[in-house]
Parts: C-alpha cells; sequence; structure tokens
C-alpha cells in the first residue's frame, strides 16, 4: 500500500464528507493504493455516524472511536499503530489542510529520502492571538531540539516513512513535538515544506491559549527525558555534588571563622547565630536529597523493561 491517511477528529461532522471526497479524488488522480484512517476522539455529534456511511460506500476507508476524548496524541497513536502504507500523512480534519499537499509530500519521502517531511503555513489565517504564540513557541521548540530548518513544528500536515511512526511513541500532547521525537529516535533527516493553509469552513477551533503554557512544560520535559532519562545520575548526582560541596565548605568557613576568633581571645558571635551557617547547611541537605534522587532514579531506570530498548536500523 502506498499511503495511509490518519485523521484525527473531535466534533467535525460537517467537514468529512467534503474532505473525504478531496483525498479520494487526489488519490485516484495519483493512482495511489491507499487507506484513510478516522480516530474518532469521543466526538459528542455525529461524526461516527458520517463515517460509517463513507464506510459503506468506500473499503478504504476505516475508522476508529474512542468512548470519550482523549486528546490528539492518542488519537494519532493509535492511527500510527493501524498504519499500513509506505507513507504514513496526518492531516487534520477542519479543511484547513489541503489534501493537494499529498502528491508532493509523498515524492519527498520516496524520492527525495526524507524521514519525515513536515508541513510549514506560511501564510496564515489566523488572529495575531495565536500566531504571534505560535511564532515564539516555535521559536523556542527550534532551540531546544535543535531542529533549525522547521519553522512550524505543530503543524497537522505531516509525512513520514512508515518506520518512523512504527518507532516513536505519542503520548500527553507531545503530537507537537514528533519531529524531535523521530530525532531522538534516530531518524534525523527531516523536511519541511511550505503548505496551504486553509481558514476555517465549519465549526470551531478546539484549541484555546492553554495549549501554549502546557506546551513549553511538554517540551522541558522531552529535552529532559531525551538528555537524561538513561543516566539520571548524570544531573542529579553531579548538581547534588556541586550543592553539598558548597555548602560544606561554607560550612568549614563558618567554623574556622569561629575557631580563629576564640584562638586569638577576640569575641565572636555563636555559630548558629550566623546566617551563612543555616545557608550551608540548607545546601548540603539540598545537595543530599538531590544526590538520592539521582541514585533512586538510576535503580528505576535499571529495572525498567525501555531501558535496552534500541532502534537498530539494519542487521545482517
Amino acid at each position: 500500500m502506498d499511503i495511509s491517511v490518519i485523521i484525527p477528529l473531535y466534533n467535525e461532522a460537517d467537514s468529512l464528507p467534503e474532505l473525504t471526497a478531496w483525498i479520494e479524488r487526489v488519490m485516484e488522480e495519483n493512482k495511489f493504493s491507499y487507506e484513510i484512517i478516522f480516530v474518532n476522539d469521543g466526538s459528542t455529534d455525529n461524526s461516527w455516524d458520517i463515517i460509517e456511511g463513507l464506510k459503506k460506500r468506500n473499503d478504504n476507508i476505516h475508522g476508529i472511536k474512542f468512548r470519550r476524548n482523549y486528546g490528539k496524541s492518542p488519537a494519532l497513536y493509535c492511527g500510527f499503530e493501524r498504519a499500513k502504507g509506505d507513507v504514513v500523512i496526518t492531516m487534520d480534519a477542519d479543511l484547513q489542510d489541503s489534501p493537494d499537499e499529498i502528491r508532493p509530500l509523498y515524492d519527498m519521502i520516496t524520492k527525495e529520502g526524507y524521514d519525515l517531511v513536515s508541513g510549514y503555513k506560511k501564510k496564515r489565517y489566523d488572529p495575531l492571538s495565536k500566531t504571534i504564540p505560535t511564532k515564539l513557541f516555535n521559536a523556542t521548540a527550534r532551540k531546544v531540539s535543535g531542529i533549525k530548518n522547521l519553522h512550524d513544528f505543530n503543524c497537522g500536515l505531516k509525512a513520514y516513512r512508515n518506520e518512523v511512526v512504527k518507532n516513536i511513541e505519542v503520548y500527553g500532547d507531545m503530537h507537537r513535538y514528533i519531529p524531535y521525537l523521530a530525532k531522538n529516535a534516530g531518524y534525523e533527516k527531516i523536511g519541511e515544506r511550505v503548505v496551504q493553509h486553509r481558514a476555517r469552513k465549519y465549526g470551531k477551533s478546539k484549541f484555546g491559549i492553554s495549549r501554549f503554557f502546557h506546551g513549553y512544560l511538554d517540551l522541558m520535559s522531552l529535552w529532559f527525558l531525551s538528555k537524561f532519562s538513561y543516566r539520571p545520575m548524570h544531573i542529579f548526582g553531579f548538581w547534588g555534588t556541586i550543592m553539598f560541596m558548597l555548602g560544606f565548605i561554607a560550612a568549614i568557613i563558618v567554623g574556622g571563622t569561629k575557631l580563629w576568633a576564640l584562638s586569638h581571645c577576640e569575641p565572636s558571635r555563636l555559630v548558629t547565630d550566623s546566617p551563612y551557617f543555616y545557608i550551608s547547611l540548607t545546601l548540603m541537605i539540598m545537595g543530599t536529597q538531590l544526590f538520592l534522587t539521582g541514585f533512586i532514579a538510576e535503580l528505576v531506570s535499571r529495572t525498567s523493561q525501555e531501558r535496552n530498548r534500541y532502534n537498530i536500523s539494519k542487521e545482517i
């Protein structure tokens, strides 16, 4: 099979017939063998009824129905598990992504050898309240991930080699960082294509301003896991040791100053009256806690079933 198109959706009943007809036309024009996988993320409208009707007239259409709304990442995860096409295309169900982009995205994967190609909606039809935070978010994501050539990490229109989607785990709200997940899994040939962004025709956006705040937290979590998930002692133990040593040195200085004053019969206040004593004590306690946290995390990591799971590209 050439292409699997995965479409997560939530209350998009109005757009589904038009979107499906558009995708079918593109597939027929290019003579692609294909499947369309709709993932109904707990819709409260008649989206599932529409999908069942579409399935009756086209066996290439498949549907997954969640009992409740889980989010876009779980929807993509389930779609990726079931995808059989050599190239996997993801797009949103709101008609803001154009199926006409499928052919050039497919060519970039199959002919130019990319592992992943992300769409870039250079000209957007969104309000400033959405576009400005998006620019700041993408600038931060480029800096943290090291993927300098991507301008729109969160674009729903992406293309992947099938191998890529089978070797990444999309969870929580990590769909924003699929290129970063792919890079961490060893797929570093990541490209970008400027794609058309269409104004929403039906319904309303399902995402609020809170997604940007959550996005930054997820990015920090992903950065930390990519750096230290296999060696937590390297960060906790390092900083714990630094803090403990600073506290220990400070305590020696406080105690040494007191002893020097006593040996020279000079008046001096009690060690416990000095604020530096409590600062040094706090540093040593925090350093010890960080070191023990790293030690416990290392023990947990060593018992994890994923510890020695590595992506092997070839074997002879």
